[in-house]
């Protein structure tokens, strides 16, 4: 790759997630290796998310973003990436890490990420927007680029430690999942998607997704694509706890089925599971009889009893490491 005389890479890094010493042995490498200039380098901290670490980031005009840590700090960073024409490369280090497994991009490889980080190639994808109103009727608006929860989703992001997550990865879910599960209490909510009529429905969870798979590769969105323009909604309803089992299969399955050509034209035939309601738009209005945790990515945004969920079509660069 020819050099770039000006090129120079900025880290957004959570120094709690982060094996600092062997990324910056990677990133150096990289540097050398295509003649960028000295990379920046910006700390999240606890009284901050990344947000000021990004905009400080970006402030520099760098060539990219790197981003080294969990999907809350791809979040905050990606929102103020947002727009502004500059690629965000990933360095996963979270328990989800789920941008970078809908994006294929490597999990668990930090040379393999560098190198597509300094590669410089980038595609643009979705950025969602929750609007949220809490009982006390304030507002706020939060970005986010693979899921919006309420319910099991947010019960998960809110009941589950860190300090478990840090030491049994994914399991440290089970035990929220199985109380929610056990629990099987469906609430009352009014929605519309785009223009349409508003509904009422009962449900025990809700997932806003610009992109669908999970964790262990259960696909929970079939008909979510990050750079279609569209937000995908499905409504968990199970009825007991043989509810929740077809439910997963059905999510295993999807995952088993979406890596194939043949598995895919299957899915699109396959009938819907009643557990299961699916819709898709451009905007998802909601309010909930009773106001309800809801969750961004894994980051748990309080109680709210409103929120309308919109897409901004193609508003994030992501480094692909194609090109340059």
């Amino acid at each position: 790759m020819a050099a770039h005389a000006a090129a120079r890479a900025a880290i957004v890094l959570h120094p709690g997630k982060v094996p600092l010493d062997r990324v910056r042995r990677a990133i150096e490498a990289a540097e050398l290796s295509h003649g960028w200039l000295p990379s920046s380098w910006h700390e999240t901290s606890a009284a901050d998310a990344g947000r000021a670490a990004a905009q400080e980031a970006l402030a520099g005009e760098p060539s990219v973003v790197i981003v080294a840590g969990g999907d809350g700090t791809v979040r905050t960073v990606g929102s103020v990436l947002a727009g502004s024409g500059t690629p965000m490369a990933l360095l996963p280090f979270g328990t989800g890490n789920l941008l970078a497994r809908n994006l294929g991009a490597p999990l668990a490889d930090v040379d393999a990420s560098v190198a597509i980080a300094f590669g410089g190639g980038s595609r643009e994808i979705d950025v969602a927007v929750a609007e949220l109103e809490d009982e006390a009727g304030e507002r706020s608006s939060h970005a986010f680029l693979v899921m919006a929860g309420i319910g099991l989703d947010a019960a998960m992001a809110e009941q589950t430690s860190a300090l478990a997550k840090r030491h049994v990865g994914w399991l440290a879910y089970v035990p929220p999942i199985a109380r929610s599960i056990t629990a099987n209490r469906l609430f009352q909510l009014r929605y519309r998607v785009d223009g349409g009529a508003a509904r009422t429905a009962r449900a025990h969870t809700i997932i806003v997704g610009n992109c669908g798979t999970l964790t262990g590769g259960m696909l929970l969105l079939p008909g979510a694509v990050i750079d279609d323009g569209l937000l995908d909604v499905v409504m968990l309803r199970p009825k007991g706890r043989f509810g929740w089992a077809r439910i997963g299969t059905r999510l295993t399955v999807q995952g088993v089925a979406n890596r194939s050509v043949l598995g895919r034209r299957m899915l699109r035939v396959t009938p819907d599971l009643q557990a299961l309601a699916y819709a898709q738009g451009r905007r998802f209005d909601v309010r909930f009889e009773i106001p309800h945790v809801v969750q961004l990515d894994g980051d748990v945004l309080g109680t709210v009893s409103r929120a309308r969920i919109t897409i901004r079509p193609a508003d994030l660069r992501v480094a692909t490491g194609v090109g340059g």
